[in-house]
């Protein structure tokens, strides 16, 4: 049985549970977060370029700071873009194993769970008050895991960003397969 929404699908069969979880697919939304990726690298660029125009050594450790700062939201942008663009979330039950892989063009690292030695999977509630929450729910980060289960004392966290419909689906499906 395979059952499908815009950013969710779960595929159910023959010893098998498959839940695949897509990033937010505002095309609009990905633009501007390009378009912002763009300006910010111009930015840091351009002070780049200053470095060595610099006639002191305050100017010059100003410029050293100011790209540290700059090159760490760099790598935090780039890092939301590709996700955004081309990631997603793999949760799959089969043969007495959890598998989960946060994919992102095609690579990345599957990691398997015993499915005796796991809790029922919980969905992280939010809260509006809450500024880190607000935050994490919104579309220009990576981040926002509303679901999680624990393994061997370790907390797995996983469903980015999803709504509270959709986390109770992947829950409640989940939570069918754990003994």
């Amino acid at each position: 049985m395979l059952v499908e929404t815009e950013r969710l699908s779960i595929l159910k069969k023959d010893g098998l549970l498959s839940v695949v979880i897509l990033p937010g697919l505002d095309r609009k939304r990905l633009v501007l977060l390009f378009t912002w990726l763009l300006a910010w690298s111009v930015c840091g660029i351009i002070v780049m370029t200053y470095y060595f125009r610099a006639d002191n050594q305050q100017q010059k450790l100003f410029i050293i700071g100011y790209l540290a700062f700059w090159f760490y939201f760099e790598f935090v942008m780039i890092r939301s873009f590709n996700w955004k663009r081309s990631g997603k979330e793999k949760l799959w039950i089969k043969d007495g194993a959890v598998n989960y892989q946060r994919e992102v063009n095609g690579r990345g690292k599957i990691r398997t769970f015993n499915l005796d030695l796991i809790s029922r999977m919980e969905i992280l509630e939010l809260k509006a008050t809450r500024f880190s929450d607000t935050i994490s729910q919104s579309f220009w980060v990576k981040g926002g895991e509303r679901l999680y289960f624990v393994s061997q004392e370790k907390t797995i966290l996983l469903g980015m960003q999803l709504t509270d419909a959709e986390a109770r689906r992947v829950r409640d499906e989940f939570n069918k397969w754990v003994p």
